[in-house]
């Protein structure tokens, strides 16, 4: 069996109709005026939900997200012909995290930003159980759609969260691992990640047998 043990928790579940700029305004205090009006509504929700954990240089980051920076690309994609380079920049994959970090000025060694559907949760959780820093900090979220969720392609929801995962169990609030057999784990499928958001906002556990085996989250 593989574990760490959670030392920070931070959930961000912003009310449905929340836009971006209800998100700048909400959220103004923790960003530099001048990073703020060009951060994206994820950025915002990754930036708050991080909000009071150091990263430091040695850590390892692991980002999940299966629809990253949707309003961003929405936008985009409506400003054609005459294309925003701004909201290209702000429309790749890991956008939210690299905003963070950017105005932070915080370099990390190493940056694994992870997409998918079905077995995400279990991508990243597995990601950050092998990884050896001291601290893996796992963050997640969505952003929800307009006119992309029309067509299967964006959340419904927006939501961000981040975890400190580190080996030391003195003072963890929480743990997650992985057992290769599995012996002892429900049957059931991996959670989405929006119910796993929902699972450490609830601070509820959670047990499923996955690719390889069990995992397990569950909490001191």
């Amino acid at each position: 069996m593989i574990e760490r043990h959670i030392h920070f928790l931070r959930v961000e579940q912003p009310p449905a109709a929340e836009t971006v700029d209800g998100a700048r305004d909400r959220l103004a205090a923790k960003f530099p005026r001048g990073a703020l009006r060009r951060m994206t509504h994820l950025g915002l929700l990754v930036g708050s939900a991080l909000d009071g954990l150091a990263i430091g240089l040695d850590d390892t980051v692991v980002y999940a997200t299966t629809y990253a920076e949707t309003r961003a690309l929405e936008d985009y994609l409506t400003s054609f012909p005459e294309a925003s380079p701004l909201l290209f920049q702000t429309s790749i994959h890991p956008s939210a995290v690299q905003q963070v970090l950017i105005g932070r000025q915080q370099p990390v060694r190493r940056f694994f930003p992870l997409t998918g559907r079905r077995r995400l949760v279990e991508q990243a959780l597995l990601t950050a159980l092998i990884d050896p820093a001291r601290q893996v900090v796992l963050l997640g979220g969505e952003e929800r759609g307009t006119w992309m969720l029309d067509h299967g392609m964006a959340s419904d929801r927006a939501f961000a969260f981040a975890l400190s995962l580190r080996a030391e169990p003195a003072g963890a609030i929480g743990r997650v691992a992985f057992a290769p057999d599995g012996t002892d784990q429900k049957t059931g499928p991996c959670p989405p990640l929006p119910d796993f958001a929902e699972a450490l906002a609830g601070r509820r556990e959670m047990r499923w047998r996955g690719a390889g085996g069990g995992f397990t989250l569950q909490w001191s």
